[in-house]
């Protein structure tokens, strides 16, 4: 038999307790088909990728991101600001967002990620200051190849209703919930091997009411969906949830149902050792996002300490106007740094954020059956790493270590359901250049910097 791609003379990286030395990998069919060491006689195939002997993984992860924020990367005037100054900053600028914008940012974001080594992600869209923006982002990730887990956001409560964003980004609840109702009929695929899902994700507990909370949940059951928000992100969110519910954060979300296996969180910096034992033991997951959490200052969850208490902990870029990246690469590496500052340098290895962005992101997005690892019947979505010969010398005798010891690490080749897409670090995309040219004239027109 003759496979669609070999993968050969590799550092192969398969799942956390598989690595083979000097290996191959066959593809066919947009899966795994086998995997073998140097020993083995790998099959014959239609295209052959030779590693020279670096390393291979399984595409990561990205659980946590907001993808349309790259239209503000940067932006001058809340650089320096908290959490909640920089959104009230950027808030008057997203209500500009349109199908276009939309479609740019997305395409620059999944260009970027794959170029990351990112090979799945999920995206927040939670700002709809008009209709059909998920879709843009649909068609996008379509013309892309790229595999697309969106979550259908949403915010009820403006300054009005003293909340944060303007009236003109907020949405009524009926219109919410019929539209995640058409998303889900439009969109989402159950299948095995699916290239576009959706998972319903209001954006945090201060910015919904609480009907929209509960039922989302409901429909969540009704279609067998996954539920996404952001939890104890920031001391306000304690002091607000004191004051409107007359409890904590994560008792709120317990209340509204959510406490389930259904659920992945981001950030989740702020709870008590008892309330992460709490949803642990519900099958919560949760998406660490370290350096925009490190950039703008607010803590960052103890990944490492919510594993042991039975966690699983993905990672996520999250936005850019606190990152202003999107490289899950660079996410993986702070991770790995984080754990060992907060811990000592026993406390986590590579090897553990490797984990987390593969194993741990499938987890968050509930697919962790076909991504996340390269056994055979996995989907085809790896990496082939690349790092300069003089950033890697004298690397020898852990490449998995030398990976995010040693940097820069970027994707020479990525491979997303069996297709090549990024090739000698390069993305295969024809009109590349256009879209980041259109995607300068949206950044400007949304920054105002045209007036």
């Amino acid at each position: 038999m003759t496979v669609d791609l070999l993968i050969r003379n590799a550092y192969l990286y398969i799942d956390r307790d598989w690595e083979v030395a000097n290996g191959w990998l066959a593809v066919k069919d947009g899966r795994v088909h086998a995997v073998g060491d140097g020993a083995e006689d790998a099959p014959a195939a239609k295209s052959v990728i030779s590693a020279h002997g670096r390393l291979v993984t399984p595409g990561l992860v990205n659980a946590h991101h907001h993808m349309y924020q790259n239209l503000t990367r940067a932006y001058a005037p809340v650089t320096n600001g908290t959490l909640f100054e920089w959104l009230k900053g950027l808030y008057p600028l997203w209500a500009d967002l349109d199908a276009e914008s939309v479609y740019l940012s997305t395409s620059v974001a999944m260009v970027e990620l794959l170029m990351g080594g990112c090979t799945t992600s999920m995206d927040h869209m939670y700002v709809h200051p008009r209709p059909f923006l998920i879709d843009a982002q649909f068609r996008a990730a379509r013309d892309i190849g790229f595999r697309f887990h969106a979550t259908r956001g949403s915010m009820t409560r403006s300054v009005e209703d003293g909340g944060l964003p303007p009236a003109s980004v907020v949405q009524d609840e009926d219109t919410i919930l019929a539209d995640s109702e058409r998303l889900v009929a439009a969109f989402h695929d159950p299948t095995p091997g699916a290239m576009g899902r959706v998972a319903l994700a209001p954006c945090s507990l201060f910015s919904v009411s609480e009907r929209i909370m509960v039922e989302s949940a409901r429909l969540a059951d009704k279609h067998d969906l996954r539920l996404h928000t952001h939890l104890a992100e920031d001391p306000d969110e304690d002091s607000y949830c004191a004051e409107i519910y007359g409890c904590t954060p994560t008792e709120y979300f317990e209340h509204v149902g959510w406490a389930s296996p259904r659920s992945w969180v981001a950030h989740y910096i702020y709870p008590t050792g008892d309330e992460v034992d709490r949803l642990a033991h519900a099958g919560v997951c949760t998406a660490q996002c370290p350096c925009s959490n490190m950039m703008i200052g607010g803590g960052t969850a103890d990944a490492m300490d919510m594993r042991r208490r039975g966690m699983r902990v993905g990672l996520g870029c999250d936005g850019s106007a606190s990152t202003d990246h999107a490289s899950m690469w660079l996410e993986t590496r702070m991770a790995m740094l984080l754990g060992r500052f907060r811990h000592g340098p026993h406390a986590m290895s590579a090897r553990d954020a490797l984990d987390m962005a593969t194993r741990g992101g499938a987890a968050c997005l509930g697919w962790e059956d076909e991504i996340g690892h390269l056994r055979p019947g996995a989907c085809a979505d790896l990496v082939v790493w690349s790092m300069s010969e003089v950033a890697a010398a004298g690397a020898l005798s852990d490449p998995v270590e030398a990976w995010l010891r040693c940097a820069p690490a970027v994707a020479g080749t990525t491979i997303v359901n069996g297709k090549v897409l990024v090739s000698d670090g390069v993305p295969l995309l024809a009109n590349l250049g256009d879209i980041l040219r259109d995607h300068a004239r949206e950044a400007r027109r949304i920054q105002r910097l045209d007036g």
